[in-house]
């Protein structure tokens, strides 16, 4: 085996991951697909397991968590080939979140646990952290807020005693969106100015985003619909900025659905076009039935009835393919009010 090769492919590698630091994802996936073809050509089995885990955590990161799958589960099966404890747990908390976002929440849950728990056998405290920042997350989205807001403040201590500034403010985001699904709206704006505070003090622009787009959300949920507008179209120049195919979905969902708040029919329809489109190119299933159903209630809400329909039965064929039975039965409520 060449010495140089490899120690070209370990710098290749070092470039990607300074990518993945900036978040400049599609950047990296590039890099890591070419770093997994180069130590193939090597045959250096354990370099293979890194490039594997790589790949699957760069598709993951563009949100194809379908193609994710695919590099993931081979790196689990090359890591338990070698009995390499440390990297099985690295391979089980990303198969989680490939899971998570494919909306397979029980499949998730499971795989998350046990890395959380096989970090805590090897003491390795910054990979338990991150566990169970994944578990809350799932719990939010399962809709048990409480004992999500539990978990992050579990977090909370344990990032700040790891000195992790940008986990830290990732926390902090977490209760402050659990606080807003109670509607405590005031605990969650303070949370959320918390992490901004960390993430312009460490220059963390993407982070920063992500948290102006959930004070943007808060101010929606107080009717302060013009400075939650001003603030999303704020968000997205940050997101086309950098790249961030996602964040500029999710961004143009939010405008949408401001915009219908407001009464703009259509230029919250034009947005929730735009995001769809971002979504389905991601293949981002959840982000999809969630912008068939924000269509829905607007076709809905103008007496658009077969619109209505069109956008909840193509939901509703959509959700049959994730393990997520709260919305299962949330299309269903929608479609009978028709």
């Amino acid at each position: 085996m060449n010495a140089v090769d490899l120690a070209a492919w370990e710098q290749r590698r070092r470039e990607a991951n300074r990518y993945y630091q900036h978040k400049q994802f599609d950047v990296f996936l590039d890099l890591a697909r070419e770093n997994l073809r180069l130590i193939r050509t090597l045959n250096d089995h354990s370099r293979e397991r890194i490039a594997l885990n790589d790949l699957g955590l760069a598709y993951l990161s563009c949100r194809q968590p379908q193609q994710a799958l695919e590099f993931l589960h081979q790196a689990h099966c090359l890591a338990e080939a070698s009995s390499d404890q440390p990297a099985i747990a690295a391979t089980l908390l990303n198969l989680g979140s490939a899971y998570s976002h494919l909306g397979q929440l029980s499949q998730a849950l499971h795989l998350l646990q046990q890395a959380r728990s096989l970090y805590q056998s090897l003491q390795d405290l910054s990979g338990e952290v991150t566990a169970i920042h994944q578990i809350a997350l799932l719990y939010a989205d399962q809709g048990e807020q409480n004992r999500s807001l539990l978990l992050h403040h579990q977090v909370l201590s344990m990032r700040r005693l790891l000195g992790d500034f940008a986990g830290e403010a990732a926390t902090l985001n977490g209760i402050g969106c659990a606080h807003s699904k109670l509607g405590q709206i005031e605990q969650a704006i303070r949370y959320f100015r918390e992490a901004r505070a960390i993430q312009q003090a460490v220059k963390d622009v993407a982070g920063e985003a992500t948290t102006l787009n959930n004070l943007a959300t808060a101010y929606g949920d107080v009717g302060e619909y013009n400075h939650a507008l001003l603030t999303y179209h704020q968000v997205l120049l940050t997101h086309q900025a950098i790249h961030n195919r996602h964040g500029e979905a999710v961004t143009f969902q939010n405008l949408g659905y401001t915009y219908a708040q407001l009464g703009h029919f259509d230029q919250a329809l034009q947005h929730y076009v735009r995001a769809l489109i971002h979504y389905q190119a991601l293949g981002d299933r959840p982000g999809e039935i969630a912008i068939l159903i924000n269509m829905g209630s607007l076709h809905a809400g103008v007496l658009n009835k077969k619109q209505a329909q069109d956008c909840y039965r193509h939901a509703h064929s959509l959700v049959q393919q994730i393990d997520n039975p709260l919305l299962v039965s949330r299309i269903q409520a929608l479609m009978d009010s028709l």
